[in-house]
């Protein structure tokens, strides 16, 4: 059940403005003459014609089409940051460096050299000029270096789709003052609950939950992490031979839940037989109620029919992403 402190936190992701850590996310830099070349021929998005000052979402696949990780990966010039989760960081890792071979590239972890706070919500633009840090219009992942309150700040445009976002990349030191300047003009100080709702009515999986290694790129409907006209990668056959012959059998989408909320895990089953699956799953204040949510999979053709699913203790109603019932028209 909700509490009154998450509520509120909550409440500023989606109607105002939130200020929170983001210590969960690390940083590869990968550098050397051949690093353009090189980490396109490693992820599923187009890295060879990325800007300076732009990133993008990517897979990491093995071979056979499968998903390793998933990573943001953005153009700093003289480099390229890849972004991910601490979970993936090591698998990520060895990956990366197992397919250098004759290459100019190294990668490395620097984590120890930048820390990331994050800032939602219809207000953050206004928040964060009021903290000294005005942020002009920017796209999805672009991304700009100012100074800050006597350091220098890397201001990132998220691509959240339904609320305005931002992370903010700084040295280590200065995360703690950079959270508590950014609370002080007014944004609300945030913990993990909050963000796991705001995450899941946003329709955002998570590597490792929502998406798993088993799991095929289409299947996850985050088509703004393929591109099929950057050249060849690892694992780019299975994705274009699913593309040219149609479509995958299952979809991942949302789900409005009536009855007792599943866990993590549990098999959608109608009349003893598996159309799905639930990856994530929350009871999300709505208002002064309550409302059960989830993630997962289900069989395309049961998320066309738009009708409810019976699974026994609850009912599973697939619904478009992200839940925009929540966000302030």
């Amino acid at each position: 059940m909700a509490t009154g402190p998450e509520r509120t936190e909550f409440q500023a992701l989606i109607s105002g403005c939130a200020v929170y850590d983001l210590s969960g996310k690390v940083c590869i830099a990968v550098t050397g003459s051949d690093r353009v070349r090189w980490l396109n021929g490693m992820v599923t998005n187009n890295v060879r014609d990325l800007a300076i000052e732009q990133g993008v979402y990517a897979f990491l696949l093995n071979p056979q089409g499968r998903i390793l990780g998933d990573l943001y990966a953005y153009n700093v010039g003289d480099a390229l940051i890849v972004e991910t989760d601490k979970t993936q960081l090591t698998k990520i890792l060895e990956t990366f460096e197992r397919y250098i071979i004759m290459d100019d590239v190294e990668v490395a972890d620097i984590s120890n050299r930048q820390s990331i706070v994050g800032v939602t919500g219809p207000r953050a633009q206004a928040i964060l000029a009021a903290s000294g840090l005005p942020v002009p219009a920017m796209r999805p992942l672009q991304f700009m270096t100012k100074p800050w309150l006597g350091k220098e700040a890397t201001i990132v445009r998220g691509d959240m789709p339904a609320v305005e976002s931002y992370e903010i990349w700084v040295s280590p030191e200065d995360a703690e003052s950079t959270r508590a300047a950014i609370a002080g003009t007014g944004a609300t100080p945030v913990g993990a609950t909050a963000l796991e709702w705001m995450r899941i009515i946003s329709g955002i999986p998570r590597y490792g939950s929502d998406i798993r290694e088993k799991d095929l790129p289409q299947e996850t409907e985050q088509q703004r992490a393929l591109n099929f006209n950057k050249g060849c990668y690892i694992g780019q056959e299975i994705v274009e031979r699913i593309r040219s012959r149609g479509a995958v059998h299952r979809q991942f989408t949302g789900f409005a839940i009536e009855g007792m909320l599943p866990d993590a895990g549990v098999d959608l089953q109608v009349g003893g037989k598996k159309v799905g699956e639930i990856t994530s799953a929350a009871s999300v204040p709505l208002g002064d109620g309550i409302r059960d949510m989830a993630l997962g999979y289900i069989r395309r053709e049961l998320a066309a029919l738009n009708e409810p699913l019976d699974c026994g203790r609850f009912q599973a109603m697939p619904v478009n992403l992200p839940f925009n019932e929540f966000f302030p028209k």
